[in-house]
């Protein structure tokens, strides 16, 4: 729980200049932080697509994969996706000593 509340307090004091932060891609990144405790905090995140979109109320498969890009572009998160349907892409949340 302990690392929940500081990756989050992090994300957030990284993001308060970053203008190109939308309130989805918070809602993206908390819903990975939520599946992260879920999953024991394992390094990296096996992530399917349907249950962050779940989790984050997204309906469209475009729309998490533009977030999650973005994310990952912008040096938040570091996204490896699976191209197969039935594997786990792999989500690395960046360290709160690196924000």
């Amino acid at each position: 729980m302990m690392e929940q509340v500081q990756q989050l307090s992090a994300f957030f004091k990284a993001i308060e200049g970053d203008g190109r932060i939308a309130p989805m891609h918070i809602c993206v990144y908390a819903a990975l932080l939520h599946y992260w405790s879920q999953h024991q905090y394992a390094v990296p995140i096996r992530v399917f697509s349907t249950d962050i979109m779940k989790i984050a109320k997204l309906m469209n498969r475009g729309t998490y994969l533009k977030y999650m890009a973005d994310l990952s572009e912008y040096g938040y998160i570091r996204y490896e996706p699976s191209r197969k349907k039935n594997a786990a892409s792999k989500v690395h949340l960046i360290s709160v000593c690196d924000f």
